[in-house]
């Protein structure tokens, strides 16, 4: 994956999960990565990780949820590495999962605050710095939950819908400046999102069995074809792991 060779990459969320298992992932190839997350001690002990691994990482603590913290982790990487490549918004929570007249709208507006804002926030924090290379990438993910609604996630549900609208924004703003924009929508992935669910009892993913999720590791090696430049992507919209065709363009075991 010589494309990835030096490659400047910001992934938000980074701490555990998908963004953990992106940057390990995507530093092995050859790219710098800055990971960001709210637990400081998490990113560290990454960063140690991939260190240790030969690979190039910078960690900066960074809440989504704050355009000051998420325009400051923009500035950092620009003056550490001298351009941004790619944008993984990764970041997102889930819960609490509950019905509508049970949740607390300030747990509702919580999922809101990191799961869209967030997206905008580090998207318009990092467009300057692409648009003055006359290119970039960035990455949403994305979910089968921005298609269909599911009981107890209506705050997930919307903030995924939203997050496929960026998407689209993106591509149809900037895809004339040499900037790329995709979303990747995995599939149900077995992280401690996963976990949550699970423990709600609520809806018919709650009662999947765990081996039946897909791991972090599959989702990283997705979001290392999204970064290269030649890849055949739908730019402006959700690609999944649903097919045979996709999963084969990652390097991934077919659907089944």
């Amino acid at each position: 994956m010589d494309y990835l060779a030096d490659k400047v990459i910001i992934i938000t969320g980074a701490s555990k999960g998908i963004g953990a298992a992106a940057a390990e992932y995507l530093a092995d190839k050859g790219a710098k990565v800055v990971v960001a997350a709210r637990s400081a001690s998490a990113l560290e002990e990454l960063v140690a990780s991939i260190k240790d691994a030969g690979g190039i990482a910078q960690a900066v603590a960074c809440d989504v949820s704050d355009y000051t913290q998420v325009k400051a982790l923009a500035e950092t990487t620009k003056q550490a590495y001298g351009r941004i490549d790619v944008l993984v918004n990764n970041a997102g929570i889930i819960d609490p999962v509950a019905r509508m007249d049970e949740i607390d709208p300030a747990d509702w507006d919580k999922v809101i605050d990191i799961n869209v804002k967030g997206v905008f926030y580090a998207a318009h924090s990092v467009l300057p710095a692409m648009l003055a290379e006359g290119a970039g990438t960035i990455i949403n993910i994305s979910s089968g939950a921005a298609y269909n609604a599911l009981e107890g996630w209506s705050h997930y549900c919307a903030s995924k819908a939203a997050v496929l609208s960026l998407t689209r924004s993106l591509h149809k703003e900037y895809s004339e400046h040499g900037i790329r924009a995709v979303g990747l929508s995995p599939g149900t992935v077995a992280t401690d999102m996963q976990r949550t669910i699970k423990s709600s009892g609520v809806n018919p993913v709650s009662q999947m069995d765990f081996a039946q999720h897909i791991p972090a590791e599959w989702v990283a090696k997705a979001i290392a074809y999204l970064c290269n430049p030649v890849a055949n992507l739908p730019l402006g919209a959700d690609f999944t792991l649903k097919t045979d065709a996709e999963r084969a363009a990652v390097g991934l075991p077919p659907v089944g």
